[in-house]
């Protein structure tokens, strides 16, 4: 199996997991958070959706994001993330990013593989490790969305 391959199964099962834990969020909890400045299931969920296509135009671009204004940037992401207030909303923009991260490794060389990108701000990030985002990412916010279900008792392990 090559890295791309492996990769992109590697995307298409943290999704999944993603969004089978996330489906497991009872209806009147999406809203709900730990303390008031805590991201709700469904924010977060919001925003790991939203991120998979980001990532993927980053991988296609072979660029990372240079926003001038740092703050006006993350607004502006925090207003897309606010935006989706329904569970239906987010599968399908998963999905469709998660389709953008594939065809975005589809069309890497062994070359692009081995770039190297500039922040433009001191420091760099390998392809390599680039292409890894979008699946840490998403296990990332797994794990908060399960954090958040022990909050109010939910001891489930959600397999299937």
């Amino acid at each position: 199996m090559t890295v791309i391959e492996a990769t992109k199964r590697n995307t298409v099962n943290t999704m999944e997991m993603f969004l089978r834990n996330f489906s497991h969020i009872p209806d009147d909890k999406l809203t709900w958070s730990p303390t008031p400045t805590a991201k709700s299931p469904l924010r977060i969920a919001a925003h790991t959706a939203l991120y998979a296509a980001r990532f993927a135009k980053m991988i296609r671009d072979q660029k990372l994001p240079i926003p001038e204004n740092l703050e006006q940037w993350l607004e502006e992401r925090n207003k897309e993330e606010q935006a989706l207030t329904t569970r239906q909303e987010i599968e399908p923009i998963f999905r469709a990013g998660s389709d953008q991260v594939l065809a975005a490794l589809d069309s890497l060389t062994p070359e692009d593989l081995d770039s190297v990108l500039d922040s433009g701000q001191g420091w760099t990030m390998s392809m390599q490790h680039l292409i890894t985002l979008p699946a840490l990412h998403a296990t990332l916010h797994t794990g908060q969305i399960d954090f958040i279900q022990t909050c109010w008792n939910d001891q489930q392990v959600y397999v299937g």
